[in-house]
């Protein structure tokens, strides 16, 4: 989704994955950014924190008629239906993110 986005364009690749990951983890109750995270991608979660706040507010309030062919590829069983997942509330996330 952040390939459709311009205001991404000027993230890191590398710092845009790390904040995808540590927003999975973290939609998923998976646990949070470990030592070992830290050390192979270079970022502290706390560096990561305001991206994956304006990730999750991508997914929120993301515009519902475009892009409808993405939408419907990732909603598939194959792709693990991640298409529908459910964002995380703002403020359950930021609490999550200050938390660990």
């Amino acid at each position: 989704m952040t390939l459709q986005e311009y205001d991404y364009a000027r993230e890191s690749p590398s710092k845009l994955a790390a904040s995808c990951l540590l927003l999975a983890l973290t939609m998923k109750n998976l646990g949070g950014w470990t030592p070992t995270l830290e050390y192979y991608s270079g970022y502290s979660a706390q560096d990561l924190h305001p991206l994956v706040k304006r990730l999750n507010f991508l997914l929120t309030y993301q515009p519902r008629d475009k892009l409808n062919a993405v939408r419907s590829k990732y909603s598939h069983r194959v792709f693990f239906e991640v298409a529908k997942v459910t964002p995380m509330d703002m403020l359950m996330l930021e609490e999550t993110l200050t938390s660990s």
